[in-house]
């Protein structure tokens, strides 16, 4: 296992779709959508390339989550529209973008943890990429599902993290200019998610 270092990572987004984040009882599917925006975020700030795709898009009406086209708007236009292929790593397309970014190392976050994740997380790690799932991005239908999904990439060698987590670890300095806008997208997540969802007090 590596540290994550912005330099050798990509972030990849599975199914971060509107239906698709109803199935989200883990956890409240706001958090989830938060995450994954953050994460974006701090990807922008740090330069690291982004694949998003999704899962019959079209046929079924399940648009890309708000919030996040406006964050890298190209990500958005070259997202992989997957026709009805479960495990993203079976899509040629996909797997082509991914390489075209030339890093090793996945930062990875899906809608449901135990659906497009977990899939495309374990064939990742057995294409030889160093993958890390965000777990706090996504969420699961249910509990035991989600434990069992947890379970089965770690078998596999895939990299359990949380949000803040990879911001901390990405960061590497608070007082760096990059560090300090990776501190900011911290707090304002923080906030939101301890304040705002009424978690914590």
């Amino acid at each position: 296992m590596t540290n994550l270092k912005a330099q050798d990572s990509a972030l990849i987004l599975i199914d971060h779709q509107v239906i698709s984040m109803g199935f989200i009882k883990t956890q409240p599917p706001e958090i989830a959508k938060l995450n994954s925006i953050t994460l974006v975020k701090a990807a922008q700030v740090l330069d690291i390339p982004n694949v998003w795709t999704s899962s019959t898009e079209d046929d079924n009406k399940d648009w890309w989550m708000p919030g996040l086209e406006e964050i890298n708007p190209e990500a958005y236009a070259n997202r992989i529209k997957r026709t009805g292929i479960v495990d993203s790593w079976d899509d040629p397309d996909f797997v082509r973008a991914v390489e075209a970014t030339g890093r090793r190392t996945l930062i990875m976050a899906g809608t449901t943890n135990d659906g497009c994740l977990v899939y495309t997380a374990l064939s990742a790690k057995q294409a030889g990429y160093d993958v890390y799932a965000v777990l706090d991005a996504g969420g699961s239908v249910f509990q035991y599902s989600e434990e069992i999904a947890r379970l089965r990439m770690i078998q596999a060698g895939v990299n359990l993290i949380t949000t803040a987590a990879v911001l901390g670890e990405l960061a590497k300095d608070w007082a760096t200019p990059q560090g300090a806008q990776i501190r900011k997208l911290l707090a304002e997540n923080l906030t939101t998610t301890i304040g705002g969802f009424g978690l914590a007090k």
